[in-house]
């Protein structure tokens, strides 16, 4: 069994926050070793209430340009940190680099494999296999098991054994009062083929902040998105909160969502943040879908949003143009449908309170 053990996923935050989970539950089933993480700055700051045999490490790869600049980034973490095993969690040009050179100086190496045929297969436009790919995080899973290192699955969420204080989000609200429903929305997503139209989000949104008692959080990034989100509270009233505006930082956005009801969101990060926290998400699915293997953590079927179509998916990360070019798999979708699964689950959630 290795000592040391660098672990790579430099990737989008949502990626990174998929491989939570799993690295928890082996740092916590190998106390014996030591773990030691890399992504870049922004996901780095989501690894909280973390095992005390894991160290995470944000990295500058602008400093690490070119073959000599991997070079020297693996010669340093092998120097500082005896590695003897890298878990190759990303599987990039830079990862698989880093990989060669450190397999060179006698490090045991494991890496994440894509399926990129099957991949291929299920986005295709003709003769598409409707199959679902391996979940990403069994993927992850597979990295170390061929790494020998078992996991026990003892991950529940982020904050177990210390449940976040409202004081970290007491910036944008007071603590829930009793009888007061939170919802999240998060109506963005990096790629067009994941984004919802705002303007039939904005619907739902506006039906939701009619409803006494309802207060809504909204979460974006950029200028525009943070624009959109204030004109809709500037218009639906003071029960909706721009996130995105006051800028309280990742820590403090994930200890909101512990405390909400029911998250909406694109497939994006978001919905794996919510997921980190075990917060049930309303999921809306254009041109990916679940069988593409990044479903969030937990999360359930039942509650995701998405229109059959034989053109679906058509792309793995929805960064493919529409093949019809009118979005329908998103368009089709009626702000109402998306409002009845939202009142399921809450209605599911009360019921099963009163059990």
């Amino acid at each position: 069994m290795p000592k040391n053990v660098l672990i790579a996923r430099f990737s989008a935050l949502g990626d990174v926050a998929m491989t939570i989970p799993v690295v928890y539950n082996v740092c916590r089933t190998n106390e014996q070793v030591r773990f030691i993480f890399i992504t870049k700055k922004l996901p780095a700051s989501i690894f909280l209430n973390k095992p005390e045999n894991l160290e995470v490490i944000p990295i500058e790869l602008n400093q690490y340009k070119g073959l000599s600049g991997l070079w020297r980034l693996a010669s340093e973490l092998r120097g500082a940190y005896d590695i003897d095993a890298f878990a190759d969690l990303h599987g990039s040009l830079r990862t698989r680099i880093m990989r060669l050179f450190l397999r060179l100086r006698g490090v045991r190496t494991a890496h994440i494999h894509k399926q990129r045929l099957r991949r291929r297969a299920l986005t295709r436009a003709r003769n598409k296999v409707m199959l679902p790919l391996t979940p990403t995080r069994a993927k992850y899973r597979e990295v170390f098991w061929s790494l020998g290192l078992p996991r026990e699955d003892s991950f529940d969420h982020i904050f177990q054994g210390a449940e976040p204080s409202p004081e970290l989000y007491a910036a944008a609200t007071p603590p829930c009062a009793p009888g007061e429903t939170w919802i999240a929305v998060a109506p963005f997503a990096a790629h067009a083929g994941k984004i919802y139209p705002p303007e039939m989000m904005e619907q739902v949104v506006a039906t939701l902040a009619a409803r006494p008692g309802y207060k809504l959080f909204l979460f974006g990034g950029g200028r525009e998105e943070t624009a959109t989100l204030a004109r809709w509270r500037a218009k639906y009233g003071e029960n909706l909160v721009n996130m995105a505006e006051l800028r309280l930082g990742l820590p403090a956005e994930m200890a909101l969502l512990r405390h909400c009801r029911v998250m909406v969101s694109m497939d994006s990060a978001n919905m794996h943040l919510a997921s980190l926290v075990r917060l049930r998400v309303v999921s809306i699915w254009g041109a990916t879908h679940p069988y593409c293997g990044f479903m969030g953590w937990h999360q359930r079927r039942e509650d995701t949003v998405q229109l059959d179509m034989v053109c679906r998916p058509c792309s793995i990360y929805g960064n493919h143009p529409c093949r019809r070019g009118d979005y329908h798999c998103l368009r089709g979708i009626q702000p109402g449908f998306i409002i009845s699964r939202i009142d399921r689950l809450l209605k599911a959630q009360s019921q099963k309170q009163k059990e």
